[in-house]
């Protein structure tokens, strides 16, 4: 009789090959914060259908999770461990997103998010030597034997790992500062006539004015900001592999980008093969809620509710704003659930209640939500364009004014300046969503769009990682401008010819036609004096 191991062992083997067709082995560089609750989806599909998923995270890491039993394994970089300081890094970044950048402008607001970034090298630097300078861990990662790396770019080094390792390499990302590596390292084809700067919260149609500021968008994004230090990482790229490269060259060997978005958010624009779209990912149809938060959002009656939150970073907001957002909402008939972890405001309302954390895919999906409140985190946005809501924006820094720029022009959303907004200004913008029809019908036809896809995101990006590791890669996919210098990528060299071509041309032309004139000048003289 055959024992239940053995049927457990053939069960195993047989799931692992009628689900992947072979049992890879996958190494992820990830980031922290709300890029790691999406990317982790996407790690824990990978499990589900027999891949074995290896993380490497900083001992240091606030939201990755890798002292908990896990269907992911993680490896610990051997770093000493800090917490008062990486908490200080964090303060010290919430304090720059909720309190400095929303008061200043789009150029400002992107130069102190640089300064901040450039600030933080050193510690990033130091995290990387702490992986590919120890032969430990590095020998340990050889043997392994990976398939695939998977790699959030915003946290540089992933690549370089991979390119070590030397294993092909998949991006996860939204985009970058300005959008430049997308469009220098991954060759992305940019015309700034309507293809708008990422963080200019511009549209793709855009009036004169505008598209003169795009292109100054882009200029100064292109030669006066940078995410990072470029000219660090690239002697410590060409020093770790031992010959002369740069940090974008590295990352332009990337086989498939997975874009956070999808149609229903992006405007359309030039696009290549190895760029895929998997926005939305992470939603998935609402759960019951629980007991007490159900019997709240009944009581609304017909008015339904207002979803608020900030996000997973903003843990509170100054004494005064707080009670600024309370006086508006208890202006509203609706009842609202807001996430908010700060002092109780003395203007909140009975029909507002405060969580520490709620369920927000729940409640968007509930059928009385009528209206969420946000600040534009790509991943918020995405559960509201997955169950057709509304939106108030109140964005603060890095890619939410952009996020929030996207909703607007479709229609589904209304923005406030967290900075300047009075309580009429909020109420207004609740008031708008809510009563006018034309915002939950384009909320609506953005759900349609994104539910009405051959293959869901998800899948989609599962498949295109398995795609990496059957075929060692995705070659046919890349453009050949990865192979061409910036002159002739833009035809500098031909154009060039093609004058030199002309030039010469009309220079011969010209001297002949000199010569003649002189030869037919002297002939003329000849037969006058005769």
């Amino acid at each position: 009789m055959v024992s239940e191991k053995w049927i457990s062992a053939i069960l195993l083997l047989q799931l692992c090959y009628t689900g992947c067709g072979f049992c890879g082995k996958v190494l992820v560089w990830p980031c922290d914060m709300s890029h790691w609750l999406n990317l982790k989806i996407i790690l824990e599909e990978l499990t589900e259908r027999g891949h074995e998923v290896t993380v490497l995270v900083s001992p240091n890491s606030f939201v990755i999770d890798y002292s908990t039993p896990s269907s992911l394994n993680f490896e610990v970089i051997p770093q000493p461990q800090d917490r008062e300081a990486a908490a200080n890094t964090l303060n010290g970044f919430l304090d720059l997103a909720t309190n400095v950048m929303p008061t200043l402008s789009r150029w400002q607001a992107a130069r102190k998010l640089q300064d901040f970034l450039l600030q933080e090298t050193g510690n990033l630097k130091l995290l990387c030597e702490s992986v590919v300078y120890n032969q430990t861990i590095m020998k340990k990662l050889q043997e392994t034997n990976y398939n695939v790396m998977v790699i959030d770019p915003v946290m540089p080094c992933g690549e370089l790992v991979a390119e070590l390792l030397e294993v092909p390499f998949v991006y996860t990302l939204r985009f970058f500062l300005g959008g430049t590596m997308e469009k220098y390292c991954g060759q992305l084809p940019f015309l700034p006539s309507y293809v708008p700067v990422a963080m200019g919260g511009l549209t793709d149609r855009m009036t004169f004015l505008e598209r003169v500021k795009n292109l100054m968008l882009s200029i100064f994004f292109d030669f006066w900001l940078q995410q990072y230090d470029i000219q660090l990482w690239d002697q410590f790229y060409s020093e770790a592999l031992g010959r002369p490269t740069t940090l974008c060259e590295t990352m332009g060997k990337a086989e498939i980008w997975l874009m956070r978005t999808y149609w229903d958010f992006e405007f359309p624009r030039p696009y290549l093969p190895n760029f895929e779209f998997v926005g939305g990912l992470h939603c998935k149809p609402a759960k019951p809620l629980p007991k007490e938060m159900e019997e709240f959002v009944q009581s609304s009656g017909e008015y339904g509710i207002v979803v608020f939150s900030l996000g997973s970073m903003v843990k509170n907001l100054t004494e005064e704003k707080a009670n600024l957002i309370a006086s508006a909402l208890a202006q509203i008939p609706q009842k609202v659930l807001w996430r908010y972890k700060g002092k109780k405001p003395a203007t909140l309302g009975t029909n507002t209640r405060l969580y520490d954390w709620i369920p927000q895919n729940d409640l968007l999906g509930h059928p009385k939500a009528k209206a969420f409140i946000t600040h534009g985190g790509t991943n918020g946005i995405y559960e509201a364009i997955y169950h057709g809501v509304p939106m108030v924006g109140v964005p603060m820094f890095a890619d939410q004014p952009d996020n929030i720029a996207h909703m607007k022009a479709k229609g589904a959303a209304v923005e406030v300046n967290i900075n300047t907004m009075t309580s009429a200004d909020l109420l207004s913008a609740l008031r708008t969503v809510i009563d006018d029809p034309s915002y939950k019908e384009n909320a609506m036809r953005l759900s349609r769009i994104h539910h009405d896809q051959p293959v869901k995101p998800l899948d989609r990006a599962v498949f295109w990682i398995e795609f990496v590791m059957r075929h060692k890669g995705a070659k046919h996919l890349r453009p050949a401008a990865h192979h061409l210098t910036w002159f002739q990528y833009h035809s500098l060299d031909v154009i060039g010819f093609l004058l030199a071509c002309v030039a010469s041309a009309i220079f011969l032309v010209t001297k002949c036609c000199l010569f003649s004139c002189r030869k037919f000048g002297k002939t003329g003289k000849k037969k006058k004096r005769e």
